[in-house]
């Protein structure tokens, strides 16, 4: 593992870490309200929240999958416009 070297470095790590503590302090801030009751619709909603996350997820994926497999990720390649005079489609045109 390497140790970071640069202030913000440290800066990132010392963010992320507030972060997590104050993630850490609402989830238990949230978990001793006890009695919260929960509608139907708040059930619902949740239901369809998590239901479009993954299908959106799964679609991305796919179409990574897809574009990968095609070839649409390979870097770009530079094509040469022809000189005018010679044809683009015969061999010695290629030797220039």
């Amino acid at each position: 593992m390497r140790i970071p070297k640069g202030l913000g470095s440290w800066l990132v790590i010392i963010l992320l870490l507030l972060l997590l503590t104050a993630a850490g302090f609402f989830a238990n801030e949230g978990s001793r309200l006890g009695d919260a009751e929960v509608p139907a619709s708040g059930y619902i909603a949740m239901a369809l929240g998590v239901t479009f996350s993954l299908i959106l997820g799964f679609g991305l994926m796919a179409l990574l999958f897809y574009s990968s497999r095609k070839g649409y990720d390979e870097p770009a390649v530079l094509i040469k416009d022809p000189k005018p005079g010679v044809d683009p489609a015969s061999p010695a045109s290629d030797r220039e």
